[in-house]
């Protein structure tokens, strides 16, 4: 592979082959700074430099920073250190915020009437702001997005469209295509995609239809309206390159993808977020048309927080204005203040009401009107560029235009700019992840990756505020002192967080944010540990010590995860990095002591060590719904509670045995916690509350008890991922740790020899190069073979996508149980939900879902870690093949990651019957990060962009090299 830097006049040949391939040599241009060839640039400024090959000069860059820092890298240390604030904007803005909680002012709190999409295009929003492809900053007080208008459909496309969880068949879900396909940790390069129908968007038909189907039939889908059909349709790609943290350089190409001439009107738009008619005190902002620069047009904009900034916008498009003000008289039929409200522009592009727009040229909300006859096969861009610099002060960085000499803001380098910004994030990436990845696979993570950089969300919810109304507002009627999250009036939320989808879920959620920092951890560590410690911080972990759940519910129950997200990124941070941050591991070591004790008091109501967690995020896994009391006189004693807190232990105690090599102090805590582990695992196998043990040796197998009003007890004999959990709970003391903490040993020692009931619980490993290892578990050597036996069946758990939620042994053996005259009952439900248990969008009654399999393939690796290559099991069940448990942990994460991998015959199990996503080649390549995966198939279902703890996927491929 060549690479050539020629100086001097170039031959015939040599221009020739300039010309062959433009793109590439501007490309190569734009990798100079990244290459420290400036100096050649400014020293022959007269001279050209000619780049033999774009591969040859990404190869050049990546061997030169192989010892250094990537740009990239840099952008995140600066950010971290505060010099520069790289992150301050970002693709903070919500895809959807009407329907969500904190817009629903009604009596009983029914979020998705109160505020429908019907309504979102006319009414201004109390708490987030949306739009399609958009950013904002981080306080999310200036917006960008763009609108899309093509000649017939009856609104204007400013937000995703979607069902409420009460209109769809299977729940809440979003009809829209679109993707998120690349960005980098600081934002400094993000690019979107979202495809556009040429028909009328069928909205309509979409409500109608799927009301029309039961549970027993799949969504409809947009793609099953027709309205991709002879591909019919744009691809619009929004991308963004920051060339300074203030200095935002935005491109917008639609291509018509269809077999005619096709209209689309773009309109790229920018506004405030309403606060002035809440009550906020920061003034009145304000947008206006200025002189133009150099040929492009040019608002200004005014704010109290941020101060003045500017949108640049390349050419004469026709500019229009209007106020974000609610529209009264369209949604309430009370007059309006102002001629100009929320929804003006629909009524100006879609109806030709040319009133509805303010001639002043002036608001809170502006947009850049431009209307295409778009050629088969072609292409429209559209440039941009929003700065804090005033362009007509000379502060702003800009270029002579080719044979003018005229100062031009998006002349040549505005191009190199983002070729340069995409350089840096390929770059950076391959620093991240192995080199022997095939090719799909990187495609796989870094669009995994991408989603969950462009999930990162404005978030702001004050519950008090929320609870009592504001200034100018009417009073919230006085059911709502009762209602929902009333109970949580400290929670203050005004931060970026990382959600698990911009649509679905316009919401954080505990447990999701956990995984969700594992992969970021990735890629940015420094926001990952910022997660998790805002989740601890006192304005959103209740005084009691209960961590916030999500927002439709902050008081239910999610499994407590926080401690092992805060191991594991600690551990990665320190791989990745070569240090450990040990003022983080302290940090939230000290207020997890908090919510431990806030468990231990809360859900174990018998001081018995057996827990009832309640709902624990598993939705409809059981027979009832786990969130509400149980019929009159009954309750469970759960087997995933009793694990998951087993679990809380262990990761509690190798926090404390990691603070402890450094203070001696963390040594009694650490004992608390072995102690503590030690009652939870004799508790769960041997006594129980009041006598029952949760493992069935006749089953070999981990149930729920219920226990009845007379007193009888019995296992609930649904064999589920509830009885798998007992499995994470699993972990190594080595010896060359417990040397170096005499007390700990001391007092670890003295408990087992005084305690010999529960010996059974720590097993002992003589064989250890450095002396005697000791293995923590529920489970012992015996059972732990039993549960796997079940697990690794495929007539069970064992699919070929990975561990299912519920055993397939219940299709032909549902679970019934009769209470009260009252039939409940559990079936295998591979895909959608068939019953209306939790809201019907979530089904764990046999699909696969990965946060809870990536825990069993670590939970594997560790007990290989104890028993080494000597302990084997037979995998699949019935198959005489044998592996050890580091072989089945890697064929479940094979499994896993093939969900996304074409296989053999170019398909994407996720995809299954879909034909365009399977072979169409403007489709073929996009990924989309489903909820939960079909037990049988891999089929991608529940939520469908971006749901965070499917970003998962990106470490199983990091670790595996696939």
């Amino acid at each position: 592979m060549l690479f050539r830097v020629h100086l001097g006049k170039s031959t015939q040949a040599e221009q020739a082959a300039e010309k062959v391939d433009s793109e590439r040599v501007l490309v190569a241009q734009a990798l100079l700074p990244v290459l420290n060839l400036q100096h050649l640039h400014s020293a022959h400024s007269q001279e050209w430099l000619y780049y033999w090959t774009f591969s040859a000069a990404c190869e050049a860059c990546a061997t030169l920073s192989a010892t250094r820092m990537t740009p990239e890298e840099q952008r995140l240390e600066e950010s971290h250190q505060r010099t520069k604030h790289w992150k301050r904007w970002g693709p903070y803005l919500s895809e959807r915020q009407w329907g969500t909680v904190r817009e629903d002012y009604s009596a009983n709190g029914t979020a998705w009437e109160y505020f429908p999409h019907e309504h979102a295009r006319s009414r201004a929003y109390r708490w987030g702001e949306d739009g399609i492809g958009g950013i904002s900053d981080r306080h999310q007080r200036v917006c960008f997005a763009l609108a899309m208008w093509n000649g017939r459909d009856p609104i204007l496309k400013e937000r995703l469209f979607g069902l409420t969880g009460n209109q769809g068949n299977h729940g809440e879900d979003v009809k829209e295509y679109y993707f998120y396909l690349d960005s980098t940790p600081t934002h400094s390069y993000m690019k979107y995609l979202y495809k556009y129908p040429q028909a009328a968007f069928p909205y309509e038909q979409l409500v109608e239809e799927n009301h029309k189907r039961g549970k027993l039939e799949p969504e409809y889908e947009l793609m099953d309206t027709g309205v991709f059909n002879e591909n019919r349709y744009f691809d619009v790609f929004v991308e963004y390159a920051k060339a300074a943290p203030e200095d935002i350089l935005i491109k917008i190409t639609a291509w018509n993808r269809g077999p005619e001439e096709a209209q689309l009107d773009l309109l790229p738009t920018l506004w405030f977020r309403n606060i002035w008619s809440f009550g906020e005190k920061h003034g009145h902002p304000k947008l206006a048309r200025v002189a133009d620069f150099m040929g492009a047009a040019v608002i200004s904009t005014e704010d109290s927080r941020y101060g003045k900034h500017w949108l640049l916008l390349e050419g004469a498009p026709e500019m229009i204005f209007t106020e974000n003000e609610t529209n009264f008289q369209r949604v309430f039929g009370i007059p309006n203040a102002t001629p100009y409200v929320k929804d003006s522009f629909d009524d100006y592009v879609v109806h030709g009401v040319s009133s509805a727009v303010n001639p002043a040229q002036e608001g809170t909300k502006c947009a850049a009107l431009h209307r295409f006859k778009i050629a088969p096969g072609a292409s429209e861009i559209l440039r941009l560029r929003l700065v804090n610099v005033e362009p007509h002060s000379g502060g702003l960085q800009v270029e002579p235009a080719p044979d003018s000499g005229t100062a031009n803001p998006f002349g040549p380098d505005f191009e190199k700019v983002f070729a340069l910004r995409l350089a840096e994030a390929d770059q950076f990436y391959a620093r991240r992840f192995p080199e022997e990845m095939s090719a799909d696979a990187h495609q796989v993570t870094r669009q995994a990756l991408a989603g969950m950089m462009w999930s990162k969300q404005c978030y702001h919810y004050d519950v008090r505020t929320w609870l009592d109304g504001d200034p100018g507002q009417p009073t919230p009627p006085p059911e709502r002192k009762n209602g929902r999250n009333h109970d949580w009036a400290h929670l203050y939320n005004a931060d970026v967080l990382s959600m698990p989808d911009k649509w679905e879920y316009p919401w954080f959620a505990a447990w999701d944010l956990a995984f969700h920092t594992i992969a970021l951890s990735l890629v940015d560590p420094d926001f990952a540990k910022e997660q998790l410690i805002l989740l601890l911080r006192e304005w959103y972990m209740h005084p009691n010590g209960q961590l916030p759940a999500y927002e439709w519910a902050f008081g239910d129950v999610n499994p407590p995860v926080h401690a092992w997200a805060a191991w594991r990124v600690y551990k990665i941070e320190k791989r990745i990095r070569g240090r450990a941050d040990r003022g983080f591991l302290e940090r939230v070591f000290h207020k997890l002591l908090l919510n431990f004790t806030w468990w231990v008091n809360r859900k174990d109501p018998d001081g018995m060590n057996v827990f009832q967690g309640g709902f624990l995020g598993l939705d409809n896994i059981g027979v009832f719904d786990r969130s509400q009391p149980l019929p009159t006189g009954r309750h469970l004693e759960q087997s995933d509670g009793t694990s998951w807190m087993g679990m809380y232990c262990l990761n509690m105690l190798a926090i404390a045995l990691e603070l402890a090599r450094e203070d001696p102090a963390y040594e009694d805590v650490a004992s608390k916690f072995f102690e503590h582990f030690v009652y939870i695992a004799h508790a769960i196998n041997v006594h129980g509350a009041d006598g029952i043990a949760l493992w069935d040796d006749e089953d070999g197998f981990f149930y729920d008890a219920i226990h009845m009003p007379n007193g009888e007890q019995h296992y609930m004999k649904v064999r589920s991922m509830v009885g798998l959990i007992p499995l994470f709970v699993v972990e190594t003391l080595e010896p060359e740790i417990i040397a170096r903490l005499p007390g700990f040993q001391r007092r670890m020692q003295w408990f087992l020899d005084n305690k010999p009931d529960f010996l059974s619980h720590v097993e002992s490993d003589q064989s250890s190069p450095n002396g005697v290892r000791h293995l923590l578990t529920l489970v012992d050597k015996g059972q732990l073979v039993r549960i796997l036996g079940h697990m690794v069946d495929k007539d069970e758990f064992f699919s070929p996508h990975g561990i299912r939620a519920l055993s397939k042994y219940h299709a032909a053996h549902p679970y019934i149980l009769s209470l009260d005259g009252i039939e409940r009952r559990v079936d295998y439900e591979p895909g959608e939900s068939r019953s209306g248990l939790f809201g019907g969008n979530s089904n764990w009654r046999g699909p696969v879902w990965f946060p809870l399999n990536f825990l069993m393939i670590e939970s594997l690796q560790k007990f290989h870690h104890f028993y080494g290559d000597d302990f084997r099991v037979e995998c699949p069940t019935g198959s005489g093949q044998q592996m050890s448990l580091w072989e089945v942990g890697a064929e479940i994460s094979r499994s896993l990651t093939h969900i996304f991998l074409r296989d053999e015959n170019g398909q994407r199990a996720l995809y299954g019957a879909t034909e365009k996503f399977q072979t169409d080649p403007n489709w073929r390549d996009l990924i989309l990060f489903y909820e939960y995966f079909h037990g049988d198939t891999g089929a991608g279902l529940g939520a469908s962009h971006q749901t965070g703890w499917t970003g998962l996927v990106a470490k199983l491929l990091e670790q595996t090299d696939e």
